[in-house]
């Protein structure tokens, strides 16, 4: 980053102290379990959560690690305690980052013919397999001009909601995802994309949307219509261990497992 802080200059309005405080109780540790796993004292913890005592940036970024802080709050935390961020928000397009898009190009492309995706904290889609490729015939063009949005996408009347047959447990579950997505970045543009997508209406029923007999799922599919055949998925999300750059540290891979044989037939004969 390039705006930076001075190691004397004074905490922002809101405070390091409040910010910790919040991130514990969010994380329902107390002043005690926090102090023992830094290496530190409840009194100290509690001297740094008022004001009476300004964090060293060492220890800023201590309580940040034990609180599982996202990378993009630590660097907040510094700025309000007066230093200066210590993770850089790489462009993705940036030559540092190419072995890291090859990478992940290279793994998506080898989930095929299952649909795999990588996108960024906002759902924006920054690449994507010819299995994504399959599920978005039909999507209106407005959708598909860059930036593409996953979660729009997913959820507008346009893109792939008409073909969802549970789309009210599958939008349920997006939308459950995207507000503790929200508790945990306090992000306004994530806030305004939920807003959008929530207010997308909802049609009372999709047609053959109840199944004859239950079937036993392990987790949740997303059942979706294409040229005919119903195929349903189960959504895993991978992201990176310990990453030491924001951009990084936002990336996600959404893969699209097969739930059933007959989605794995279906797909294998379409994308040999």
């Amino acid at each position: 980053m390039t705006a930076l802080v001075s190691g004397t200059s004074p905490a922002t309005d809101r405070g390091v102290g409040p910010m910790l405080r919040a991130w514990r109780e969010r994380r329902r540790v107390s002043q005690l379990e926090l102090a023992l796993r830094a290496d530190s004292s409840a009194r100290h913890i509690s001297f740094v959560e008022t004001g009476r005592s300004r964090p060293s940036e060492e220890m800023v970024l201590r309580l940040a690690e034990h609180l599982d802080v996202p990378v993009r709050e630590r660097n907040a935390l510094l700025l309000a305690a007066g230093y200066a961020p210590h993770y850089p928000e790489t462009p993705l397009d940036d030559p540092a980052l190419g072995a890291l898009r090859e990478g992940m190009e290279r793994l998506i492309r080898g989930y095929e013919p299952y649909p795999a995706l990588v996108v960024d904290a906002t759902y924006r889609v920054l690449a994507a397999n010819r299995g994504i490729a399959m599920l978005m015939d039909g999507v209106a063009e407005h959708l598909l001009t860059p930036p593409l949005n996953a979660i729009r996408l997913t959820l507008h009347p346009d893109g792939l909601a008409p073909r969802i047959r549970n789309l009210r447990e599958w939008r349920g579950h997006l939308l459950e995802q995207m507000e503790r997505q929200i508790a945990l970045h306090r992000s306004r543009p994530l806030r305004e994309l939920y807003d959008e997508v929530a207010a997308y209406p909802v049609p009372e029923s999709v047609p053959g949307a109840e199944p004859d007999e239950p079937v036993p799922y392990f987790a949740l599919p997303m059942q979706i219509e294409h040229e005919g055949h119903v195929l349903s998925f189960i959504s895993s999300i991978s992201t990176f261990n310990t990453p030491m750059d924001v951009t990084v540290a936002e990336l996600a891979i959404e893969t699209l497992l097969p739930a059933d044989p007959a989605t794995v037939k279906y797909l294998q004969a379409l994308l040999p």
